[in-house]
């Protein structure tokens, strides 16, 4: 009988980790949530979510040596899925009320405020997914749930885009087992599901 891949939700004091943890498990993970640092490096995948702030986040993955342990997860391309601010801080810097923080610095540019009238970013929408995505194959069309008022604006690879108002930012990054999305796969119903389900298929 084929193992079920062992995931690891990154719990550091900023993210949704519970919708995390039951949407793996739906579809085929092995979860579980946890702070420590020498769990999330020997795990198969791991899952990084955030919500809130850029630094807030940073200070948190700090605070539990997770920022080291992503670091070497990515020197290897070992699987790693970034979800929101989780996907944020695996670019270069962020900038929030004028402020500018430090990220991981894996993806080069960094986040920045949406243009648009109205924000947060908050709802369904739609993106436009990259001919060479792994993530989105069979759901391309499909709608995602985001809620965001910053958001990458650079070319990462494979990347998948998404408008709102006047502005394109980035909506999913691929380089190979190491992607990101700015919207939520665990609250995006079957689509969200299927998203999860194509990156354990890429390397489980």
């Amino acid at each position: 009988m084929r193992r079920r891949p062992r995931v690891v939700v990154l719990d550091y004091g900023s993210g949704n980790v519970r919708s995390a943890q039951r949407a793996l498990e739906r579809v085929g993970a092995d979860v579980r949530i946890s702070a420590d640092a020498d769990e999330a490096l020997d795990a198969d995948g791991l899952v990084v979510p955030g919500v809130g702030a850029f630094a807030a986040c940073m200070s948190g993955l700090t605070r539990v040596g997770a920022v080291e342990v992503l670091r070497k997860r990515l020197e290897t391309r070992r699987p790693i899925f970034g979800i929101c601010v989780g996907f944020q801080v695996l670019f270069g810097f962020g900038v929030e009320h004028g402020v500018r923080s430090d990220g991981i610095g894996f993806w080069p540019g960094g986040v920045e405020q949406l243009r648009a009238s109205i924000l947060p970013h908050m709802g369904w929408n739609t993106v436009a997914a990259s001919d060479g995505s792994v993530l989105f194959r069979g759901v391309e069309h499909e709608r995602f749930y985001f809620v965001h008022s910053y958001a990458p604006h650079d070319a990462a690879p494979t990347a998948t885009w998404c408008r709102y108002d006047a502005d394109r930012f980035l909506a999913a990054a691929e380089d190979g087992v190491v992607v990101g999305t700015q919207f939520h796969p665990e609250k995006s119903g079957d689509a969200g599901a299927a998203v999860l389900r194509n990156w354990l298929e890429a390397w489980a």
